[in-house]
């Protein structure tokens, strides 16, 4: 009986009878190598201007596509955007190195089975890229970015994307965030944090420091609106009689202020949205002074009741 092959890796199955006495070289080089191969085997793959690069898939024998690390180097060029690494259509995982260079941003390198759904492999000359074939599809294992566990970061960080955290992170760095940060588990930062997303902390936060926040001009208009997702300390120079319009984004707890100013002309005087109360229903009155500086203290109750009071002629 002829010998057979394992669906996904390809190793020999020696058939029965076959190769008397020499069944030890059998599994030494159609079993034992290949599964190393596809463990541990690191195979680097060159590639060019064409289009397709078929990664080969030999039974029993050494090929591409089994190993379970693949380097990518080479030049995309001009003659083609995107070039396609086809591997064979069974359910394996690889981690990849993409070091290929490119003419222009829009040139990639995409993973994928024939004819089907694939994934970009994103150009680092230090990072690998995990990536799962399901025998149809290529699916990235970090499809988002996403921590569960502890993470711990010791130099400076930038996240452009969106960050999830169920375990603790701990940095002695600077981090910069530019996207929305939700954090379920503890935080604890020894540096600096910038935040200019949206953050949720649902764990407990200890804060051994200042916390710095900054203002937000307003716009002087018929209608002036504070967006309570952009921050909570506000700035607005009045030019005409004006009304505060009900704030945009209101989440109960959150609290505030705005300082308003009078122009150089003053006498402008501020209305106010039924949205804001204060105290014995009595609605406050600017001082009228050109260049006066009065503030406005605010706590939202519930998204349509902001409680608030104002407080008259700061020196300007």
């Amino acid at each position: 009986m002829a010998s057979t092959y394992t669906t996904n890796l390809r190793l020999t199955k020696q058939g029965d009878g076959e190769n008397p006495n020499s069944w030890g070289q059998i599994l030494n080089d159609g079993v034992i190598s290949l599964a190393d191969e596809a463990i541990a085997g690191y195979t680097t793959i060159s590639i060019g201007s064409a289009a397709t690069v078929n990664l080969t898939a030999n039974d029993g024998a050494d090929d591409q596509s089994r190993s379970a690390f693949l380097e990518i180097k080479g030049s995309i060029g001009t003659a083609a955007t995107s070039i396609f690494l086809v591997i064979p259509n069974k359910s394996k995982s690889y981690s990849i190195l993409n070091k290929v260079s490119a003419n222009v941003t829009s040139n990639v390198v995409m993973m994928r089975v024939a004819g089907n759904t694939g994934v970009t492999i994103n150009r680092s000359s230090t990072l690998f890229q995990h990536v799962v074939c399901d025998g149809t599809s290529v699916y990235n294992v970090n499809q988002s970015d996403a921590t569960f566990g502890s993470l711990a970061v010791t130099g400076d960080t930038a996240i452009g994307g969106n960050v999830s955290i169920g375990g603790t992170f701990l940095t002695t760095g600077a981090v910069k965030l530019n996207s929305n940060v939700s954090i379920s588990g503890g935080l604890a930062v020894t540096g600096t944090v910038t935040l200019n997303g949206a953050t949720a902390l649902n764990g407990v936060v200890s804060i051994g420091s200042a916390i710095k926040s900054f203002f937000t001009t307003i716009a002087d208009a018929a209608s002036i609106v504070m967006n309570l997702n952009t921050g909570n300390q506000f700035v607005v120079t009045l030019g005409a009689n004006r009304t505060l319009a009900a704030p945009s984004n209101l989440a109960a707890g959150q609290t505030g202020h705005i300082y308003v100013y009078q122009d150089g002309t003053g006498s402008r005087t501020l209305a106010y949205n039924t949205v804001f109360q204060f105290a014995g229903g009595a609605v406050p009155v600017l001082t009228t002074t050109a260049a006066a500086v009065d503030l406005l203290v605010f706590s939202v109750r519930a998204t349509n009741k902001v409680d608030a009071v104002l407080l008259n002629d700061f020196d300007r």
